[in-house]
């Protein structure tokens, strides 16, 4: 349509990093860190633009990324993910473009290398690891072997000692180091084991080279044994096996395992055993500024940085960051948190050091502002699971809940007007499914359990949102703060103080979590730390009824009604449960029938007298609020022809000056707008899309509705229609670029912005503006 000429812009991407080692990585010459994210690879650019986030998501792989590193003095990005590929991107101008897609590999890539803008090596769950080599404008596989049966490579170091001859170490899940020789000819690499490298007790998961001295270089191992050891490798023609004598006892530790690499004489031994860490060590990087110190990360919650003393040559910790781990607390048996993997790069002599874990947020640490010290800066966060459901909130934020048991409060930072996670409400124990508003400080969310659950919001939260975001929440009667007890699942209230009662209680700790923390209010967006300690919402309340796990949950427009919805293959279950929220969260003696499976979206109209419900069996209901506080309906119409296929969501249209209009979308590839006049629904407009409908909204400007549909396949269309005279248009198909890499779950108006939750783990921002003429 002519008259509706909008241009669609992406504002902000919150995507979390997966748990893997070797996830991220930082490209010098653009200033890029890339990391897998989902089937995703995120880029972002975290010294220019850090209050940002991540800018751009690549799609080429068809599932899990497990790791991303950039070609030095190149163009090229490599990931490698579960869907048993290899893909090169090619960067021009920030922008990346997939380059080639290397395929060799007969099961997930779980291992990744590179050293030099010619080779790189991967290995993977079928037990094989490939070298890939740049040859004539193309990468090609250079050799394929594989260290023993029933080896898998968790982790690859390959090390440049002389032109075309290079060192490549193995770990995996074993407790040796598998050292080979690599000799690059034209077409091929000739590959020989060397030496066999023993002293873990448990699986290594990270390696990292760095180059001490000419000729002289140290490898560092991390293993699940919590130990890290030191590696001295040395190159020199002077060495030979005279001292090498069988009789003689020597240490198995301290044994030199010599080898030919073309040319020349290399010697390995161990040097030295790092101890500090209290569970696996996940990552290892060297300074990036030729520095003799080594970063690693562990589950167990710190990134520690290692230093030699140069007087007693015993190597010692020297900085700890992160958190302290919980006693007993181990990834085996469970724990939250934990560090996946870790990054250390630097710029203008400021050195960052970043690290991913368990809720996705990359955690970044810099030393440049005050000498010596590390300071915690902005970074990025976002699920790690398929976004479900997202909601505005008329204060103007919105919250997203995802399957990885966490419910997101997401703001807009009035300082720079930036987009940025402001809470994280509700950390539970159950994958989340839906989630709707009640009032600017409630809202009730329900997901793989059979129970509704009611949160407010804290005092702190609100002051925060009010000082950072100027959005106003009545604070009077919100809770001081909430604590997540160690076995439970609900965020419990604590005692709200009354004037005195601090005095009295001064010398009981266990009365005030965080007598001096909670009270202080971060200068920025909040930084992770505070996000996962400070800002959960107590639990209010409980809503029980339904026999099986929540599908849908939806809130009147004044907040005193909560319809819900269970999954279901009968009739019997397939019912709409009504809550008052005004009197108690009393739930009706009505039941809502006439529905055979599932329903899968619930909306109320925008003045609160109808309730708007769509289903898994094609049909769709309509039903009139007759008596609110006794929360009584009357069915108007069901609808059993509404569509051919699943209908996966509905909207009503935001007014009532022409009548009650609302949306459809379905598996059927339609968006279809109905009229309820005179207690029937009629059918306006139907529109054939290029996929399947999984999500719709809507929202009138000028008379004009703006419908946003997003599909299977995350693409996101664009229509609109004149209230005048109701006709379904397309006007616009959002970029490829910006779009997400799977299923769009559920799409929200909020006047000229757009908020989407998908499949492919992400929560984006979209913004419309009207183009130039």
């Amino acid at each position: 349509m002519s008259s509706l000429d909008l241009m669609v812009s992406q504002e902000a991407v919150f995507i979390g990093a997966n748990t893997q080692a070797n996830i991220l990585d930082y490209d010098p010459g653009s200033e890029i860190v890339a990391y897998g994210a989902g089937t995703c690879v995120a880029i972002w650019k975290p010294i220019k633009d850090e209050k940002s986030g991540v800018y751009s998501t690549l799609k080429g792989h068809s599932r899990t990324v497990t790791g991303v590193k950039f070609v030095p003095e190149t163009p090229f990005l490599v990931s490698i993910a579960e869907d048993d590929t290899v893909i090169v991107w090619k960067q021009a101008n920030n922008d990346f473009s997939l380059f080639q897609t290397l395929k060799g590999h007969t099961s997930s890539v779980t291992s990744l290398a590179v050293v030099d803008s010619s080779i790189f090596a991967t290995g993977g769950a079928d037990g094989n690891i490939i070298l890939w080599g740049f040859q004539e404008d193309n990468w090609t596989q250079l050799s394929n072997f594989q260290v023993q049966n029933g080896f898998f490579p968790l982790t690859l170091a390959l090390q440049q000692l002389y032109k075309d001859s290079y060192i490549l170490v193995i770990g995996g899940t074993n407790s040796k180091l598998y050292v080979y020789s690599v000799k690059i000819s034209a077409d091929s690499a000739a590959v020989s084991r060397c030496a066999v490298l023993t002293g873990h007790e448990d699986w290594i998961k990270a390696l990292s080279f760095v180059k001490q001295e000419e000729n002289n270089y140290i490898l560092a191992s991390g293993s699940q044994d919590r130990y890290i050891r030191l590696w001295r490798v040395k190159v020199d023609d002077k060495i030979d096996d005279a001292d090498d004598d069988d009789s003689k006892l020597i240490l198995l530790s301290n044994k030199q395992h010599k080898f030919q690499l073309a040319h020349h004489r290399v010697a390995i031994s161990f040097d030295a055993l790092l101890m500090g860490h209290d569970d696996w060590v996940s990552g290892l990087q060297w300074n990036p500024q030729g520095k003799l110190q080594l970063a690693s990360s562990s589950a167990d919650t710190a990134v520690m940085i290692w230093e030699m003393d140069k007087e007693s040559g015993i190597w010692c910790s020297i900085s700890r960051l992160g958190e302290m781990s919980i006693k007993g607390a181990s990834t085996a048996t469970g724990a939250s948190g934990g560090f996946w993997s870790c990054l250390w790069f630097a710029k203008d002599d400021i050195e960052y050091i970043m690290a991913s874990g368990k809720t996705g947020a990359i955690r970044t640490y810099c030393n440049g502002e005050t000498s010596g010290n590390w300071n915690p800066k902005i970074s990025v966060s976002g699920p790690v699971r398929e976004v479900t459901d997202v909601k505005w909130s008329n204060q103007g934020f919105f919250m997203a809940t995802s399957l990885d048991q966490t419910t997101r409060l997401y703001a807009q930072w009035a300082k720079d007007h930036t987009w940025h996670e402001f809470a994280r409400p509700q950390i539970h124990g159950y994958d989340m499914v839906s989630l709707d508003h009640i009032d600017g400080s409630k809202f009730v969310s329900g997901g793989e359990e059979k129970v509704l659950r009611v949160f407010e919001m804290t005092k702190s939260i609100s002051q925060l949102l009010q000082d950072a975001c100027g959005v106003k929440i009545s604070s009077h009667s919100l809770p001081e703060s909430a604590s997540l007890p160690v076995l439970g699942l609900s965020n419990k209230a604590e005692k709200q103080m009354e004037a005195g009662d601090y005095q009295e209680d001064n010398d009981d700790q266990e009365k005030n979590d965080y007598p001096e923390e909670k009270d202080i209010l971060p200068p920025s967006p909040p930084l992770e730390d505070y996000l996962q300690r400070h800002t959960l919402f107590p639990e209010q309340e409980k809503l029980y009824g339904h026999g099986y796990e929540i599908s849908s949950v939806a809130v009147s427009p004044n907040g005193n009604l909560i319809a819900s919805t269970c999954r279901s293959n009968t009739s019997r279950h397939a019912v709409i449960r009504v809550f008052n929220a005004a009197s108690e969260y009393q739930q009706s003696s009505q039941l809502l029938e006439g529905h055979n499976l599932t329903v899968t979206s619930l909306r109320f109209s925008s003045d609160g007298q109808y309730l708007l419900a769509v289903s898994r069996d094609r049909q769709l209901s309509v039903w009139k609020v007759v008596d609110e506080t006794k929360a009584l309906f009357e069915l108007v119409e069901l609808n059993s022809k509404a569509h051919t296929k699943i209908i996966w969501d509905c909207c009503w249209v935001k007014s009532t000056d022409h009548g009650h209009y609302f949306l459809t979308g379905s598996r059927d590839k339609s968006v279809k707008l109905w009229k309820l006049e005179d207690k029937k629904i009629q059918l306006v407009s139907s529109m054939k899309l290029q996929d399947s409908v999984t999500a719709v909204d809507c929202d009138i400007q000028n008379d004009q509705g703006r419908v946003v549909a997003g599909m299977e396949s995350g693409a996101i269309s664009l229509l609109s229609f004149e209230l005048n005279k109701p006709e379904l248009v397309l006007c616009d198909e959002f970029d490829e670029k910006i779009t997400p890499a799977a299923r769009v779950s559920r799409v929200g108006f909020n006047k000229h912005r757009i908020a989407v939750g998908s499949w492919d783990n992400s929560v984006r921002i979209y913004r419309l503006a009207a183009s130039n003429p």
